[in-house]
């Protein structure tokens, strides 16, 4: 099912989700706001918090915009517009669907990945939502266990910060010699293959 992007008021996407569902009229609408939880430093400790991945934007899961659907929507305060434009209102294209379904399979709210980082200190995903953005990743403040990763939609370019769970060495997954790999044997003389 395809979706459509929202455009409303940055900040008060929490007070527009909850206005547009009452004013829905089908069932089947299916306003969504993913969010990312980020590790945040206010007055000096630190604290978990949810923060939107997409700023500004609501995702409309719905097979088409119906005009009682776009005149309901557009009365809750906040509304911008739909994108492209209120007169062409268009689903996402292809590439903006993939990326907005990445980041959905994880649920509305991405948790944190797990990495780790290899011995030339580059970031290495485990599993999370940074799992298959490892080329957007475009810095990496492990202090704050946070990378920020470059996004593209609707050809406009963003950064956003994602939270990141750093595991030790002791803490990952053993992992499989390569094929034909040199191993010694116990007990035994010397290598075998």
């Amino acid at each position: 099912m395809p979706f459509f992007a929202i455009q409303i008021w940055t900040g008060t996407e929490g007070r527009f989700l909850s206005l547009a569902r009452k004013r829905a009229h089908k069932e089947e609408l299916r306003l969504l706001w993913p969010r990312r939880r980020l590790r945040i430093r206010r007055r000096g400790s630190w604290k978990e918090a949810l923060a939107p991945i997409f700023p500004g934007y609501l995702f409309l899961q719905s097979e088409s915009i119906d005009p009682g659907d776009y005149s309901a929507l557009k009365t809750v305060p906040g509304f911008v517009r739909f994108l492209p434009s209120n007169t062409n209102i268009t689903p996402l294209e292809p590439r903006d669907q993939r990326l907005l379904a990445h980041f959905l399979s994880f649920g509305e709210i991405v948790e944190k990945s797990r990495v780790y980082f290899d011995d030339n200190r580059r970031i290495r995903v485990l599993a999370g939502p940074l799992k298959g953005l490892e080329g957007m990743i475009v810095r990496v403040d492990r202090r704050k266990g946070r990378a920020k990763v470059r996004l593209e939609m609707y050809d406009n370019s963003f950064e956003v910060d994602f939270g990141f769970e750093a595991l030790e060495a002791a803490e990952l997954p053993p992992r499989d010699p390569p094929t034909g790999a040199v191993t010694a044997s116990p007990g035994a003389g010397g290598p075998e293959r």
